[in-house]
């Protein structure tokens, strides 16, 4: 198995990215390849690691969906108990890392993190499956749990309750902003000679570099 790992080889090239290319506005070039991800049929194009610490400096990561984005930020939802919930709350603070293999791109968003506001939050909750909702209540998320058995037990009682009633947001439960300070868009190309693009945060707009592989 070592051996087959350090085998293992995928030789880029399909696109260039280039300066004269990119828009200026990181936000309206994130847009121009998110839409493409989308127009290819990548599965889930808005799923993203996003990378976070808590006060203890020791990091995390984990999957979650992209659900809004403009020039104010990019959004998701989530428990706010969660470890990644805490983990934001002592240090706000977050890496966002988008890979999508078809198009051989990745984009990484670094900045601080806001909670959204409760309307927000409501809104999109409210627009979510009812399953989805009620999972929300169910799940402790990040908290230990003794069985599938008791998570299942906690959805029927749930649904019980809210089978003629909609299930409000819970106050554990919401929107994160992550508003951006660096943004970098990375291209595969041959022999490992990526082109990457960094987008800064400077006083009145962004300033563009172009980084080694």
């Amino acid at each position: 198995m070592k051996e087959y790992i350090s085998k293992l080889r995928k030789d880029y090239g399909i696109r260039e990215l280039t300066e004269d290319m990119a828009d200026p506005n990181p936000i309206l070039q994130f847009e121009k390849w998110f839409t493409e991800a989308a127009n290819m049929g990548i599965v889930e194009p808005n799923a993203m690691t996003i990378s976070t610490a808590g006060k203890d400096g020791k990091v995390s990561a984990r999957i979650v969906l992209l659900r809004n984005f403009d020039e104010k930020g990019f959004v998701f939802y989530t428990n706010y108990n969660s470890r990644k919930g805490r983990q934001l709350s002592e240090n706000p603070y977050a890496c966002l890392s988008f890979f999508w293999c078809e198009a051989e791109r990745q984009v990484r968003i670094a900045g601080r993190v806001e909670k959204i506001s409760t309307l927000e939050s409501m809104d999109y909750f409210n627009s979510r499956p009812l399953s989805n909702r009620i999972g929300s209540w169910a799940s402790a998320q990040s908290e230990v749990l003794e069985s599938r058995e008791e998570l299942e037990k906690k959805v029927e009682e749930l649904e019980k309750i809210y089978a003629n009633t909609e299930p409000e947001k819970p106050p554990f439960w919401g929107g994160f902003r992550v508003v951006p300070e660096e943004i970098e868009f990375w291209q595969g190309r041959p022999s490992r000679l990526h082109d990457r693009l960094q987008y800064t945060r400077k006083a009145g707009g962004w300033k563009m570099v172009r980084l080694n592989p």
